[in-house]
């Protein structure tokens, strides 16, 4: 066997539990967790607009997984230093949720439109022109 020693050379030294201590999540992780969080909502506030097969499920999906992670990495550190370290992207991650709740609001009025007219053409084709059911209940004799 080789001695493991020519492995573990350029390794930092171990800490046990006790000395390391417990870090704010570094900055440039919470940047990417944002820029993560931020690309996922371009793509589907593209997505929504421009493909109606666009797949919303996979996309909450993802948005769920990078919030969680947010929440992760911010766990055990100051809010007030979250907010003022990434005040820049939070600032756009803003401005782009505003254009999803819009693409999303727009897509849910087109779908309601859509189950109006169905609904509309499925209550024409049930009557073929004689009697309906409320003209039954006009008559009293």
């Amino acid at each position: 066997m080789t001695d493991s020693s020519e492995f573990t050379a350029n390794l930092p030294a171990r800490t046990t539990a006790s000395e390391a201590p417990i870090p704010f999540a570094r900055p440039g992780n919470l940047a990417a967790i944002i820029g993560r969080i931020e690309e996922v909502v371009e793509e589907e506030t593209a997505g929504i607009r421009s493909d109606t097969s666009y797949d919303l499920k996979a996309s909450n999906a993802r948005k769920s997984r990078y919030l969680y992670e947010l929440t992760r990495a911010m766990k055990g550190g100051s809010e007030a230093e979250f907010l003022e370290q990434h005040r820049e992207g939070l600032t756009r991650l803003r401005q782009k949720l505003a254009k999803n709740e819009a693409a999303i609001l727009a897509h849910l009025s087109a779908v309601n439109e859509v189950a109006s007219l169905l609904r509309s053409a499925i209550q024409r084709a049930e009557t073929d022109g004689t009697y309906s059911a409320g003209e039954f209940g006009r008559l009293k004799g």
